[in-house]
């Protein structure tokens, strides 16, 4: 191996912070949309509310689901222009690797599921 080979996989190796600490960086705000959709799949559709007779229905989460869902439209839609710029736009503009960063891509809901292990174990 020569000097060269081994200075470009030093550099290699460490790009690869970049596209990660990034992601996870766009991980923090995309805790809301995250949220919102765990919301609507565990609380909302769940319920149990007939035209006859709601037995199992909870008036509070049926009127919150509205806006709930529209606040997850507009968030998601605000997360995912971040990370179509961040991700695929700049790596291009700039002549990076965009294998790298849409790889690291995979990182965005990692602070979401910590957090919703740590609300788990409380």
């Amino acid at each position: 191996m020569t000097d060269t080979r081994v200075g470009r996989e030093g550099r290699a190796r460490s790009a690869l912070w970049g596209p990660a600490l990034t992601n996870l960086g766009l991980g923090v705000p995309a805790m809301v949309p995250l949220h919102l959709a765990w919301w609507l799949l565990t609380e909302y559709l769940p319920m149990d509310c007939a035209l006859t007779e709601p037995t199992n229905c909870n008036y509070e989460t049926l009127d919150n689901g509205f806006v709930l869902t529209v606040l997850l439209v507009v968030t998601g839609l605000l997360t995912s222009t971040q990370v179509i710029v961040l991700d695929v736009a700049l790596p291009l503009w700039h002549g990076r690797r965009l294998s790298a960063w849409l790889g690291a891509a995979v990182l965005i809901p990692v602070p979401f599921l910590v957090s919703l292990a740590l609300a788990s174990q409380a």
